[in-house]
């Protein structure tokens, strides 16, 4: 069940980078919970999280790629990104690595929740202050 569910978000979030709202969508529940990660709050429904992208999409150039993904005990996959977010003037907004946790409802996505952290740190990035 691990491998489909990797292979659905892999597909996900290659759909996601290309803009292929459609593909993107097909892989999430009827009533997924996603979290709208440019004013916060939370969008129900893929109509919902379409508007949500679609709007993103119209003020900046975000790509999400992932890096690694584990399964917790409840079958919620941990996926840790590289998230590079563009203004679309092409100026670097954001640059970092963060956590995306997935809850499934069958096949499908059922919940997202995005965790504002690295959830493994290069160590390089540990000591900066030293």
């Amino acid at each position: 069940m691990n491998e489909a569910r990797r292979e659905v978000l892999m597909n996900m979030y290659r759909a996601f980078n290309a803009r292929d709202i459609d593909t993107a969508l097909s892989h999430m529940a009827p009533d997924v919970d996603w979290p709208n990660g440019m004013t916060g709050g939370r969008e129900r429904g893929p109509s919902a999280v379409r508007r949500y992208w679609e709007k993103q999409w119209r003020e900046i150039d975000s790509r999400v790629e992932p890096l690694k993904i584990d399964f917790d005990a409840a079958g919620d996959a941990h996926v840790r990104v590289h998230q590079l977010v563009r203004g679309l003037d092409g100026s670097i907004l954001q640059d970092k690595k963060i956590e995306h946790v997935y809850a499934f409802e069958g096949p499908f996505i059922g919940k997202m929740t995005i965790v504002d952290r690295d959830p493994e740190p290069d160590e390089d990035e540990e000591d900066e202050d030293d």
